[in-house]
């Protein structure tokens, strides 16, 4: 098996991509790393690409692992032929590797079993070669035996059609073909178990081509048969499957033995075939579905993390409750917290009045520019009284609602008890939502990404798998941005490329030995970072007003001197970056001519390229370039919508089946994929991501049971 042959073919690239890809990967190269600074190895493949490459790559290897392993085991059973093993190297995926080797698996005792322990097998080969001149009833005879339990001629055809039965369900073949049926022309159905409403309603009379069912459906109808709302099945074109069994069996129809086969292979499928196949249907099912709902939320996240901070802004985290008081937490321009309070403006002590008081001094003693409130209970109700606050305020304050998933899970946390020692839980929650408006990523990265918020079914899906989806999204956002050496937490550190948890704790105790690094040089101190981990981290890691300008972009250490050579060969030094002397650095560059300049320097065009773009941007946040989140300065409410109003809103979440949007009346709003766009759309994050801001028209407005329909409006 030519795993690099077979990826390169799969992912339609050049062999050395693939082969330099691996090989990378084997040296325990990580794939940040791997993505921005081996773009010459890889042919500039993308981190994205990498991913899904290193994945596959995993799963080849376990492939070709199970295929030696299973050519052993039937080879120790003496029955390894020619035929077994090019079957086995043809197969391509663990399904079809454990059709090949099911006929040769230990197995319990079954019917087919225990009627070969009787001596039936010569008669079940008697009648499967089904020749014209054999009476099987005769031949049955000869089997009666009272000491092995043949009490009749019955009962031996019986036995020996079990045998038949068994080794046309073994047929890796058979089983292959029919799982191919199902899945081109099987139905998916769903019946009501209890006589009772649920959110499931929707699913109690429920049939869909299983080629045609989406994911969140087949997820949907996966947790209603969990929690005992709905009886799941798959429904095979039973008899399309039976006629092609009959046709690949029934080698003789004339033969009075024929018909013992054919009521063999219609029991093969209905007792043996059909209950594991129709399984085998759901598992693959429930895989595409987790697959496409974890690409979902990855892209949701990754959205979600990137969000641009709100720089240079004192902040005041809003945590809304009802009877034990919103918390209030004051965070300055650096995310320090400066003040913390609790107020009660909302059910059912409503001290309106003495909470303004409060606030208000608070907001003028530390300059206050945001409220960030959170979207959980009593959310409408602080918005209000927010909003009113703020009209009574001379200078300009504005307000967001962020989401508050996973702050309370961040709140009782390990690492919040550790970061807010001083702070009950409820506080600790007030300062995440204060920084998740000022930094999400920062703040965003100390929670389970699980707990974030932006996905669907994820309590259902393989832990393990998602953990890995979703990890390497973080480590793709935090890589992407990079972090300031001396402010990143250990939470943000963990994440960097090359840096463990472990590594990430040394780093921040190494700081405050230091008080502050000057170089990205000091990082070879710190304890437990060797050159492997230096090499793979430091370029990730900036250093604002270091002793060396580079170290505060991601011009990776190793190519300092190509950066100084570059600049001396275009007449400019290190101290013209600092004083923005290179507006025609890239130019200049071009003019020179990029393979020539490469070549002189002695790196690869791509390495120049990024060099160049660090060059005029030293330190620069690629959040910066997105869309600025909306401020408020004034609320509305449900019941002031009316259809045809058109909003501007910020998009929360996306699903396969549309859109979530917050038009600022605590409800989001749903825009179904239909009305995403004037074009047909497959997929709703195709034109839509989570951050977006879009205009839209309200459709339809469902006060008693709080559901917005929205359209979209494109520019």
């Amino acid at each position: 098996m030519d795993i690099i042959k077979q990826l390169t073919n799969e992912f339609n690239l050049k062999p050395f991509q693939v082969e330099n890809t691996v090989k990378l990967i084997d040296e325990g190269n990580t794939i940040p790393f791997i993505a921005r600074y081996r773009k010459e190895a890889t042919g500039e493949l993308d981190d994205q690409t990498l991913r899904e490459l290193h994945e596959r790559l995993m799963y080849l290897r376990s492939l070709y692992e199970k295929k030696e392993e299973i050519t052993r085991l039937i080879d120790e059973q003496g029955k390894l032929t020619d035929e077994i093993i090019a079957a086995i190297d043809k197969a391509t995926t663990l399904n079809e590797l454990e059709d090949i080797y099911r006929p040769y698996r230990p197995k319990r005792r079954t019917r087919a079993t225990i009627a070969k322990e009787k001596g039936l097998e010569p008669l079940a080969n008697l009648l499967f070669a089904q020749e014209a001149h054999i009476d099987p009833k005769s031949e049955a005879q000869k089997y009666i035996d009272e000491e092995k339990g043949v009490l009749s001629a019955d009962e031996a055809l019986a036995g020996a059609m079990d045998i038949i039965a068994e080794e046309i369900s073994d047929n890796a073949e058979y089983r292959g073909r029919i799982r191919e049926i199902i899945l081109e022309k099987g139905s998916i159905s769903s019946k009501a178990k209890k006589d009772e409403d649920s959110v499931y309603r929707l699913y109690y009379d429920y049939t869909e081509p299983v080629a045609k069912a989406p994911s969140h459906r087949i997820l949907a109808v996966n947790r209603g048969e969990k929690e005992e709302f709905l009886s799941v099945k798959i429904e095979a074109p039973d008899d399309e499957i039976k006629a092609y069994l009959v046709r690949k069996n029934v080698k003789n129809p004339p033969a009075p033995s024929s018909e013992y086969v054919e009521l063999a292979v219609i029991d093969a499928y209905d007792r043996l075939i059909y209950p594991s196949v129709s399984n085998e249907v759901r598992n693959i099912l429930t895989e595409r579905a987790e697959e496409q709902a974890m690409k979902v939320f990855s892209e949701n996240l990754k959205n979600l993390l990137l969000q641009p901070p709100v720089k240079d802004r004192v902040v005041m985290g809003f945590d809304p409750a009802y009877r034990t008081g919103c918390k209030i937490a004051v965070v300055d321009e650096t995310g320090n917290v400066v003040d913390t309070t609790v107020v009660y403006p909302t059910p059912p002590q409503n001290k309106f009045e003495e909470a303004k008081k409060v606030l208000k001094e608070l907001i003028e003693k530390h300059k206050v520019d945001i409220i960030s409130i959170g979207n959980g209970t009593a959310s409408k109700e602080s918005e209000i009284f927010v909003a009113e606050l703020i009209k009574e305020i001379p200078r300009k304050v504005y307000y967001m609602v962020v989401s508050e998933a996973g702050a309370s899970v961040y709140s009782a946390s390990k690492l919040a008890a550790e970061e807010f020692p001083e702070f009950d839980v409820s506080l600790r929650s007030a300062v995440s939502i204060a920084r998740r408006l000022q930094d999400p990523l920062a703040e965003l990265v100390k929670i389970d990404p699980k707990a974030i918020g932006v996905g669907q079914y994820q309590h259902d899906m393989n832990p393990k798998r998602l953990g890995d989806s979703l990890g390497g999204v973080v480590e793709y956002c935090v890589n992407n941005v990079g972090v300031d050496l001396n402010t990143a937490s250990p939470s943000l550190l963990s994440y960097i490329s090359g840096i463990t948890a472990k590594t990430a704790k040394s780093i921040v105790n190494f700081r405050a030995e230091i008080g502050r690094f000057r170089n990205r040089q000091e990082l070879k101190k710190v304890k437990g970072l060797g050159p492997k981990a230096f090499e793979q981290c430091a370029g990730f890691l900036r250093i604002p007003e270091g002793e060396n300008i580079l170290d505060n972009t991601s011009v990776h250490p190793e190519s300092y001197a190509a950066a100084e050579k570059l600049l001396k060969i275009l007449g400019y030094s290190l101290s013209d970056i600092k004083e923005k002397k290179l507006q025609n650095l890239l130019k200049e560059a071009e003019n020179y001519g990029f393979e020539k300049l490469a070549k002189e320097i002695g790196i690869g065009e791509p390495t120049l390229r990024d060099i160049i773009n660090e060059l005029l941007k030293p330190g620069r946040d690629p959040r910066d370039e997105l869309p600025k989140p909306i401020l408020r300065t004034d609320v509305m409410d449900i019941n002031s919508l009316v259809p045809g109003m058109q909003l501007i809103g910020t998009v929360r979440n996306v699903a396969d089946f549309g859109a979530f949007v917050d038009i600022g009346v605590h409800q989001d709003g749903l825009v179904h994929i239909s009305k995403l766009s004037e074009k047909f759309v497959k997929r709703a994050m195709d034109v839509v991501s989570v951050g977006d801001i879009i205009k839209v028209q309200v459709l339809d407005v469902d006060v008693k049971n709080k559901r917005i329909s929205l359209m979209r409006i494109e520019d």
